[in-house]
């Protein structure tokens, strides 16, 4: 019973997942940094190829909110070049101002075990999956996002990370304003799988 109470609840939290976006958090209600903990604990179980463990967060709270905000704001403004958008601008300014937290997500490339670069991506997104799980879990919304200046290579370094690593982009959170809406429809599965149960 127990297995099965478990299997229904893993379903359920997996289909409620949604990426909800910042203007639909309730203004002002801050979550608990211990929750924030315990989001970053499941993202370090994430699986990942001969234990590297190579995501790296860097946590924006409070007035930290605010310095995120500044700092994106300023390398798009000086790296943007011709691509410059005043709407993207101002958007990078007031999107942090209404989380809760930003989680810079961060790939830290371990170059001596000369792992496929690609593996190391793969793992530090299941981590993300991980938080969304649990953010979902905890009833909070969040949203990931690899807009503003995650590719930008001259951000890295504000994360702690070197020429080798990846900013892969920033993960919000906060509670939402009003109860999780249902999500767009899944195409059919059976229409994405390919059964082999022969010796061909």
């Amino acid at each position: 019973m127990d297995n099965i109470i478990s299997e229904q609840v893993i379903n359920t939290i997996i289909k409620s997942r949604r990426s909800i976006t910042p203007p639909l958090y309730e203004k002002g209600k801050v979550v608990p940094d211990e929750i924030i903990v315990q989001i970053l604990q499941n993202a370090n179980y994430a699986p990942n190829h001969k234990h590297t463990e190579p995501w790296r967060f860097t946590i924006f709270a409070g007035d930290g909110l605010a310095h995120f905000a500044k700092l994106q704001s300023t390398v798009y403004k000086d790296y943007a070049g011709e691509k410059f958008k005043e709407l993207s601008y101002r958007k990078l300014q007031d999107f942090p101002l209404m989380a809760s937290h930003i989680i810079a997500i961060g790939m830290k490339r371990d170059v001596e075990l000369r792992l496929p670069e690609i593996e190391e991506i793969e793992a530090t997104a299941c981590a993300v999956q991980n938080m969304f799980l649990t953010t979902t879990a905890y009833g909070l919304a969040s949203y990931w996002t690899t807009g503003g200046i995650t590719y930008i290579p001259e951000a890295k370094a504000h994360f702690g990370l070197e020429a080798g690593d990846k900013l892969l982009g920033f993960f919000y959170i906060g509670y939402p304003a009003k109860p999780f809406g249902e999500g767009y429809k899944r195409g059919n599965i059976e229409e994405k799988i390919r059964w082999v149960k022969s010796d061909i």
